[in-house]
């Protein structure tokens, strides 16, 4: 078992951990030297027990101001997937049915005789202009 140094409020201690687990010691250290750094910088220097269990509560709170997002974040995200379960189980809208109108067959026969007579009599008219 890897007996690990780690410094905490400018004090040095030497801890014990499990084989391959230094790296996760050494940043738990560091977030609480960060801790106890920053209370020694408003209070100064204090007994290492006071110490140690302010940084640790500090951190705590920390922790739980988290946690309270996780939850928060988990409650947002059951709901999202509630709201895509319902849009995923209901049946897909029908397509929406567009009538465009259709002129009858014997209307443009009619517009296209009369177009003609048009152009005939327009004929005429320049015929008799000339």
């Amino acid at each position: 078992m890897p007996q690990v140094e780690i410094s905490i409020g400018g004090r040095i201690f030497e801890v014990a951990c499990q084989d391959g687990e230094e790296h996760f010691l050494h940043s738990a250290a560091a977030m609480l030297d960060h801790e106890a750094s920053h209370l020694s910088e408003q209070i100064g220097r204090m007994p290492e027990a006071r110490m140690l269990l302010m940084a640790g509560l500090m951190l705590a709170d920390k922790t739980a101001g988290l946690e309270d997002r996780v939850r928060e974040a988990d409650g947002e995200l059951s709901k999202l997937r509630a709201q895509i379960e319902r849009y995923e189980t209901q049946p897909a809208p029908q397509p929406e049915r567009i009538e465009v109108p259709v002129v009858p067959a014997e209307v443009t026969e009619t517009l296209a005789e009369i177009a003609a007579r048009a152009e005939a009599l327009a004929d005429q008219v320049d015929a008799g202009t000339d």
